[in-house]
């Protein structure tokens, strides 16, 4: 039988981070704790943050979350542009959600204009939701693969092969 400890009511609770273990416990870089493994295994997104300016075209395998400013287009699977966020150019991606302003083309199999949003440009979708209160002054047309109707970018040989498209 365990003994009843009773702590002092000045004593704080004391308050073990969830990964926390010994040094010589931690696994070897690159695995993942026992009990921890996601049971949705999706990569962090790459972030453009609001410092950042691109002038070209951004392409990623990925989620991509865009606070910066781009002016070229974009291509990715799952593409957020946050509200602060100015983009010049298209954006072609699985899912679309927009909440900053956009001026060019969106193709996506979903996208989304949320409350936020200011697009001035063509949206190409399989479904689309609008908020009340987002600006958007273009055509809009339904898509069985709008996806696969867009022109690709380009990425050139030399990035592709030292592996610097994310």
């Amino acid at each position: 039988m365990l003994p009843n400890f009773k702590r002092s009511e000045s004593e704080p609770p004391k308050v073990t981070p969830p990964n926390f273990a010994p040094a010589a416990a931690q696994p070897a870089s690159g695995a993942r704790p026992i009990g921890l493994a996601r049971t949705n295994e999706r990569n962090a997104p790459s972030v453009i943050g609001p410092d950042l300016t691109i002038n070209g075209n951004l392409v990623s395998k990925g989620e991509v979350q865009i606070d910066g400013e781009i002016q070229g287009d974009i291509q990715g699977t799952y593409v957020v542009i946050g509200e602060k966020a100015r983009i010049t150019g298209g954006i072609v991606a699985e899912e679309i959600v927009v909440r900053g302003h956009v001026m060019g083309s969106v193709r996506g199999k979903r996208v989304m204009l949320q409350s936020s949003s200011h697009v001035e440009g063509d949206i190409f979708h399989q479904a689309l939701a609008i908020e009340q209160g987002a600006f958007f002054e273009g055509k809009s047309r339904r898509s069985e693969d709008p996806t696969a109707e867009a022109a690709k970018p380009e990425i050139p040989s030399s990035l592709t092969s030292a592996g610097l498209s994310s």
